[in-house]
């Protein structure tokens, strides 16, 4: 069978998406309210009895919002590391100890076949994490919410077949956008989001011969358009001499308001 996703919602207002193989389903953040997640889950005809455990990446609230709801109506574990613990008690409400699972950063850990490896990311949370997913030849490599791509990242998610990769905003429009200077300077610092030309240089960087699709993520409301992004992203990596076709390699949409079709990693 392989990795399949589903990004069931990525941007400011929450985010969640759920990896699952043959024998093993598991959820990253769950960002929305627990009603808002099983309806989506529904969409990909999922129940939530059928989710293994939930990964978190940070303790902010569009990562977190339906957590506590989620754990304790389907009796789910929660792996996240220990400062990422610290940072969620009292936010979350009550967890069942023996679903309080930490999980630490650059660990690798097998969930029957399904393989995941947690890396550092630079946000400005307690301890935040992306996650890497292998099954067989399959690999998966989910990064968000990172102010900046550090070396040590890049390698971790490289010859990834498929990416969930962040492109949060145009930097022309944050710039111009609403929000006072303080927020734009930390949006556009180490510890913030990645922009659309950041993103087209980490994809001119990674892209090879085994990527095949990078989906653009957490994309800002505000100051940020899929079309734009995808257009960014791209004119990027060709000024950066990474051409393509797109039947060799697709950028592909997520939504805050659907989730988007199943995808099977394997898949070219």
């Amino acid at each position: 069978m392989g990795i399949s996703f589903t990004v069931l919602s990525s941007g400011s207002t929450g985010n969640v998406t759920v990896v699952r193989n043959e024998d093993t389903t598991l959820m990253i953040d769950a960002g929305l309210s627990a009603k808002r997640i099983d309806e989506l889950l529904k969409e990909r005809e999922v129940s939530g009895e059928e989710i293994d455990g939930i990964l978190v990446t940070h303790e902010h609230s569009d990562h977190i919002k339906g957590l506590g709801a989620m754990a304790r109506k389907y009796n789910l574990p929660i792996y996240a590391n220990e400062k990422t613990w610290g940072a969620l008690d009292g936010s979350i409400g009550k967890i069942a100890p023996e679903n309080r699972i930490i999980m630490a950063s650059g660990e690798i850990r097998d969930f029957r076949s399904l393989r995941v490896e947690s890396f550092g990311i630079s946000h400005d949370a307690a301890e935040p994490v992306g996650y890497c997913f292998y099954d067989g030849n399959d690999k998966l490599s989910v990064a968000t919410d990172l102010g900046y791509m550090s070396d040590k990242v890049k390698q971790v998610i490289s010859d990834s077949d498929v990416m969930v990769l962040e492109a949060n905003h145009d930097i022309s429009m944050l710039r111009m956008g609403r929000y006072p200077w303080n927020i734009k300077r930390r949006i556009l610092g180490d510890m913030g989001h990645l922009s659309n030309d950041a993103a087209g240089e980490v994809m001119s960087e990674l892209l090879s011969g085994k990527t095949k699709r990078a989906y653009l993520a957490h994309l800002s409301r505000d100051h940020n358009m899929m079309d734009l992004a995808k257009m960014t992203v791209r004119a990027g990596m060709e000024d950066r001499g990474c051409f393509y076709k797109d039947h060799e390699f697709k950028l592909c949409d997520t939504y805050y308001d659907r989730p988007t079709p199943w995808d099977k990693v394997s898949e070219s």
